[in-house]
């Protein structure tokens, strides 16, 4: 709200699932065509609703990648700069910090590949198997973000 759409020059996709439509990826689709950078907020698969898991922006993105040929900038997870950028806010090393997340990929294998430890929780969208899916393995698998926290205070400090 309140950006002037009038004369687009990028193409930015986050989760905004009422704007995945044909028309909508098409209109995308030929303004990357026509030279548009592709910018994506994050390219995560899925994530969970009341309802259950529903499509995240990643299929949309890799479905705009395929079709223009071209590869996105993403500027959020799993990248390492996003991480990078946010210690460096807080002024903090990557060997200071501990990512806790229900993603493997995205949350946990993002933050091990900018230098942090992961804790994979079984929350949220977790799904049985997730850690085997990245490598290196998570630091460690909790059945809650409680139990994470526990195992950082004890371990960890």
């Amino acid at each position: 709200l309140g950006i002037d759409t009038s004369e687009p020059n990028a193409v930015v996709i986050g989760l905004s699932p009422d704007h995945f439509n044909y028309q909508t990826l098409n209109q995308a689709f030929r303004m990357v065509l026509e030279g548009a950078p592709l910018i994506a907020i994050h390219k995560a698969r899925y994530y969970k609703r009341a309802d259950g898991l529903a499509l995240g922006p990643g299929p949309f993105v890799a479905g705009l990648e395929f079709a223009a040929d071209c590869r996105a900038t993403v500027v959020g997870k799993p990248e390492k700069c996003f991480f990078t950028q946010a210690l460096s806010d807080l002024e903090c090393s990557p060997t200071e910090a501990v990512m806790i997340g229900d993603d493997a990929r995205d949350d946990v294998g993002g933050a091990q590949n900018a230098g942090m430890l992961g804790i994979l929780v079984r929350t949220g969208k977790y799904r049985e198997g997730d850690e085997d899916k990245i490598k290196p393995l998570p630091h460690l698998t909790c059945d809650s973000f409680p139990e994470a926290v526990a195992h950082i205070l004890k371990n960890l400090l």
